[in-house]
């Protein structure tokens, strides 16, 4: 069992990304990178959460979180149906957009700062572009190619253009992406040099969004898609770098031992990080469910994705009934059912929390366990007087969310096609 105490309501979240496969329409050359020591050990991506400095508290941050999940999971729902329907068995048009955190880069030469939605279950970089048709509200100005010296459009013939859902070729590359809320974006294919911290990478393939439209993406100027396929940032980097994002990402500066576990694909949905969960314990008990409840199905739902673009876990609805059932039982504490936290399970804090104990949780993945600390699968709030554990059901598919990745190091290896994860003070990184 684990002791209850103050839970930090500030997530802190390392995310490393190997990227060491080529884009072939992407010529990235070592002469266009500056500071060639820095970008050898990786370079940096300062990131913000969606919420941050919005003076909000603890269960207002979660509640907003929980409310993006649940839309995403609906964005989920309408790629797996319009996969199935689609006459293209791999390249379904729609994709699950939006995310939890800002990234931050700058485009062009001279370069200009931007923030852009970072979004690990999708693979367009994009951003809005003058002259803008349509574009939504952003706090720096809208992006303007002829200002840029390093501003190229994609030829139809080009490796990216190929890769789009649906191109339409004339003189220029153009492209229409599609989000599962019928957010979309569209405009002309281009390559810009993109610059991180002090490390410019030239040649990067996006999208120079002409006509915007849809929720949250104003939260930024664009969105970084950062999924498995051709068209995200980490495909396109041409040679071995290490992305970090948020702190520095070392397992020099860890807390634990690294677990490894397969990335596995799925062809009808390539772009997300997909993870073979094959079993779950509360306490000293496992579930009993079969393996086969987190298979793929034929239309190319169910399967378990790790994702930083939603709040809390989300399990089939089957497996999580029965989790909880077993923190019902080993909690012992009366259950809440007043709903005024948007969580499915809540319990009520006696006036002494110090006796209050919660029962371990274990991930079992492919070949690793993840022994998951307190605070990164339950809530508590003596103000409200409750306690809450930060999952939720779903039907479809299943996500591991941001807050069981907290304080940990997260590395998608995608030449290895492996994730690893280990218990990391981030903020001490």
């Amino acid at each position: 069992m684990a002791s209850l105490y103050s839970l930090c309501c500030v997530l802190f979240l390392a995310l490393a990304i190997v990227a060491s496969y080529v884009s072939p329409a992407v010529s990235t050359s070592r002469r266009g990178f500056e500071r060639r020591n820095e970008v050898e050990d990786g370079f940096r991506v300062m990131l913000k959460h969606v919420d941050s400095g919005k003076n909000l508290t603890k269960w207002e941050q979660i509640q907003r979180g929980i409310k993006r999940g649940q839309r995403r999971l609906q964005r989920l729902s309408v790629m797996f149906s319009t996969a199935i329907s689609s006459s293209s068995v791999v390249k379904a048009p729609v994709a699950a957009g939006n995310g939890e955190f800002l990234m931050y880069l700058s485009i062009g030469t001279p370069p200009k700062s931007y923030s852009a939605v970072m979004d690990t279950g999708s693979d367009l970089v994009w951003t809005q572009c003058k002259p803008c048709s349509q574009c939504f509200k952003q706090s720096t100005p809208i992006f303007d190619p002829k200002l840029s010296s390093t501003f190229s459009k994609l030829s139809c013939s080009s490796h990216l253009c190929v890769a789009l859902p649906k191109p339409t070729c004339g003189d220029r590359c153009e492209y229409v992406y599609s989000y599962g809320d019928y957010s979309s974006t569209q405009g002309v294919m281009a390559t810009e040099t993109f610059t991180f911290g002090k490390v410019s990478v030239p040649n990067i393939g996006f999208g120079c969004g002409e006509e915007n439209d849809g929720e949250g993406f104003s939260q930024g100027a664009g969105l970084v898609g950062l999924g498995r396929g051709p068209l995200s940032l980490v495909s396109q980097l041409k040679e071995p770098n290490t992305l970090l994002m948020g702190s520095i990402a070392s397992v020099n500066r860890t807390l634990g031992a690294i677990k490894t576990t397969p990335l596995i694909h799925n062809a009808l949905q390539p772009s997300f990080y997909y993870l073979s969960l094959q079993g779950i314990t509360v306490g000293r008990t496992r579930l009993p469910f079969n393996e086969s409840t987190f298979a793929f199905q034929d239309d190319g739902s169910g399967g378990l994705i790790i994702d930083s673009g939603t709040t809390i876990t989300y399990l089939e609805e089957s497996v999580f009934n029965v989790l909880s059932e077993r923190f019902i039982k080993q909690m012992k504490l009366p259950v809440d059912n007043s709903g005024s936290t948007g969580l499915e399970l809540c319990f009520i804090l006696p006036s002494d929390t110090s006796k209050v104990k919660v029962p371990k949780l274990i991930f079992h993945f492919d070949g690793a366990d993840l022994d998951l600390p307190g605070e990164n699968y339950v809530i508590a709030d003596s103000n409200m007087g409750l306690i809450c554990l930060a999952m939720g059901r779903s039907n479809g598919i299943s996500i591991l969310g941001n807050i069981q990745q907290q304080n940990m190091l997260v590395l998608h290896d995608l030449k290895k096609k492996t994730l690893s994860f280990v218990q990391t003070q981030c903020h001490k990184l």
